[in-house]
């Protein structure tokens, strides 16, 4: 089985496995410290539950602004408790932040999700597009993948 394969089994059905999640939480240890660069650790409240789920993600800047990165597309956890709590949640990396999540329209993410694509090495055996595609493919399947840019509570 090739990296590819293996990546693609650890998300099956856009769920990680035991394997996945083990790695998560090591990794989200590492990022709570600052030690991943790209990296943060999103909490939501769950949409059914109100417990607090948490999950490693890569954050990229585009012209000054933060955005986050569904690589398994919509139909995921952190994506749907955004959208359930009005994109109030958390973000993670040494200290934490209260953010609201705005989804980008579908228009505008291509050159986010290149950006994206360039420094999220593990997204790209789950997303439909080449890292080094030329725009107009990240065009193309930009609806496929939820894009949401991270603003600051303020007051």
């Amino acid at each position: 089985m090739n990296y590819t394969e293996r990546a693609r089994e650890r998300y099956a059905g856009g769920r990680p496995n035991e394997e996945a999640l083990g790695i998560q939480r090591r990794f989200m240890r590492i990022i709570e410290r600052g030690l991943a660069p790209f990296s943060v650790v999103l909490e939501t409240r769950g949409r059914t539950s109100g417990k607090p789920r948490r999950v490693p993600l890569v954050m990229v800047r585009r012209r000054g602004i933060r955005y986050l990165v569904s690589m398994l597309g919509p139909d995921v956890g952190w994506v749907r408790n955004v959208h359930a709590a009005d994109g109030r949640a958390a973000i993670m990396r040494r200290r934490r932040e209260e953010v609201v999540l705005t989804e980008v329209p579908v228009a505008e993410r291509a050159p986010i999700l290149h950006r994206y694509l360039l420094v999220a090495l593990g997204a790209r055996p789950h997303m439909k597009v080449r890292w080094n595609a030329p725009l107009r493919e990240f065009e193309r399947v930009a609806a496929d993948y939820p894009v949401f840019r991270v603003d600051r509570v303020t007051g």
